[in-house]
């Protein structure tokens, strides 16, 4: 074999084998059609379908900016420790705050199945002021920090079924007390806790609900009690001691009960709540009236009696989970004007069986869609009473918010 022969042979190899590739080709395949995100408009605005599911989904929240100053009563301002001197300031009360919120949707055979969920981080700094172990106010470290991450809701609703992480039913079924910042000057009852609840709507105006909850929070402090080594009555030391103040978190398989009734038409709304507090076995309740005095102007009134007198369970001064208001009863009124679609003006003044009277108004701007701006004064004065001595401060916040 010369090496033409070769040669030849081959470039006939050569080329039998690209024709057999040639008739073997890559079949590229066609490209999956996207799926784009379709609008969700059966719950409100805002609401997408989770691509491949029937869950609608909603994605919000706001971020948040506050500057307090004043008097440390009004709760408003805050005291600090000068750097240098260690002499006693007051000093702004600041905090930002960035809150993140999720809201689902979905239609079953049993009824609308909803979550909402909230989330808060914030950064800031306290008030400054602390309480020693033998009740006195002292002023302590102020640093700017991370507060923590607290998670506000998380709840699943099922029709009228609602369980998890909410606000009690003594006051959201009620209703918070007026459009102000400062809305717990005279305290209208506690918020976080797990709840099992039903709500009912007739339709016509009628509403209730049924809430089995937990309650939450432990207060503490130190203290010092007297100690007679020699039983001979003569004080040899004090000795240091953890005392309980208050604990609204339930101690038994028995929950804290809320029951209430709603009657709704468009002049306004009648509402009564009804608690009762497991833990020391104390009734509470309020009663409010809401009106719509015009299309500019809303008004409502609030009332609240409770059991539990001063000293009665120890050092919990009288309140439960419900009542924190000193004394048996408490009122709260004020309303809302609005000047035109930007502006409001809203005030709420409120009053305890203790003699603590407050009083907080504020001036509420969007300058434009998402963006609002409030200004806020607030007062508080307090007489002597068995709950507390006399006392009363002035201060105001500023807040800055973008929701969306």
């Amino acid at each position: 074999m010369n090496i033409k022969s070769l040669l030849l042979g081959s470039a006939a190899a050569l080329i039998a084998v690209s024709g057999a590739r040639a008739a073997d080709a890559v079949v590229v395949a066609e490209p999956e059609p996207a799926e784009y995100v379709k609008i969700c408009d059966v719950y409100g605005a805002g609401y997408f379908y989770i691509p491949g599911t029937e869950t609608c989904l909603r994605i919000g929240g706001y971020v948040r900016y506050d500057i307090g100053a004043g008097d440390v009563e009004s709760f408003d301002g805050a005291r600090a420790i000068d750097r240098q001197d260690g002499s006693e300031n007051d000093t702004w009360h600041k905090n930002a705050r960035f809150t993140l919120k999720t809201w689902t949707g979905q239609e079953t055979e049993l009824g609308t199945l909803k979550t909402y969920t909230e989330t808060r981080f914030n950064f800031g700094n306290g008030s400054g002021v602390t309480t020693d172990a033998f009740g006195d106010s002292v002023v302590s470290a102020n640093d700017a920090t991370n507060s923590g991450i607290s998670l506000n809701f998380a709840w699943i609703q099922l029709g009228g079924l609602r369980v998890g992480k909410d606000e009690s039913a003594f006051d959201t079924f009620i209703g918070y007390a007026g459009n102000v910042i400062q809305d717990t000057l005279v305290p209208y009852g506690s918020f976080d806790t797990n709840v099992v609840q039903y709500y009912f709507d007739a339709g016509n105006g009628f509403s209730a609900v049924v809430s089995l909850e937990e309650g939450s929070g432990t207060q503490t402090h130190t203290a010092f009690s007297v100690n007679d080594e020699n039983g001979d009555g003569v004080v040899n030391g004090l000795d240091q001691v953890t005392v309980t103040d208050a604990n609204y978190t339930i101690d038994s398989y028995v929950p804290h009960v809320v029951v209430g009734l709603k009657y709704t038409q468009g002049w306004g709304a009648i509402t009564a709540v009804g608690a009762y507090d497991s833990n020391y076995e104390d009734l509470a309740g309020k009663i409010r009236l809401d009106v719509n005095a015009t299309n500019e102007l809303s008004l409502f009134v609030m009332g609240g009696y409770g059991e539990g007198d001063f000293g009665d369970g120890g050092l919990r001064n009288g309140h439960n989970f419900f009542k924190l208001w000193d004394g048996n009863w408490a009122v709260w009124g004020g309303g809302t004007y609005k000047f035109n679609e930007k502006t409001s003006f809203n005030a709420q003044l409120s009053y305890d069986e203790g003699k603590k009277f407050g009083l907080a108004a504020n001036v509420s701007y969007d300058i434009v869609p998402g963006f609002n701006v409030t200004a806020e004064v607030d007062y508080i004065n307090a007489g002597d009473s068995d709950f507390h001595d006399s006392f009363d401060g002035i201060g105001g916040i500023l807040r800055f918010q973008r929701s969306f």
